[in-house]
């Protein structure tokens, strides 16, 4: 990978982890409008599903087949529930924590369940053995959230 191409994608990793940050701000805003987490993390997933619906229909890809869906392992269909769980979090921890907090510790718990994901190469992603720079990464982001949160 050339560093013009790199430096694209990091831009948009970028950006994306600061839509992160917005869209739980958003969320918190939204569950002290209704008075209701649930709701706001439900209104979250309907919006965000309206999108992904233009997305498709407009980047042109075919329907799903029925093989497809029958390559699929249940794992796969799980991704939803995970997100879930990070808009509820966000939602309730925002209003809390702070921003800055509580997406250092989501993004603490991001690396280390990364590190661990590469190391044993769960769900094809391929292996990067733990070791001392991976370590001391997890470990700096540790004393990231201490420094962040005084």
């Amino acid at each position: 990978m050339g560093l013009w191409q790199f430096l694209g994608l990091a831009i948009f990793a970028v950006v994306a982890g600061a839509s992160i940050v917005f869209q739980a701000a958003i969320n918190a805003d939204l569950r002290l409008a209704l008075n209701s987490a649930s709701w706001a993390a439900f209104i979250s997933y309907v919006g965000g599903a309206l999108a992904m619906a233009v997305f498709v229909a407009l980047s042109g890809a075919p329907w799903l087949s029925a093989p497809a869906i029958a390559r699929t392992s249940w794992l796969s269909w799980t991704g939803g529930l995970f997100g879930a769980v990070y808009v509820v979090a966000a939602i309730l921890l925002l209003p809390r924590l702070g921003a800055a907090t509580s997406l250092a510790l989501f993004v603490t718990g991001q690396m280390v369940m990364s590190v661990a994901i590469d190391h044993y190469g769960i769900l094809g992603v391929p292996q990067h053995a733990i070791d001392l720079p991976r370590l001391a990464g997890c470990a700096l982001l540790v004393v990231g959230v201490v420094l962040i949160r005084s």
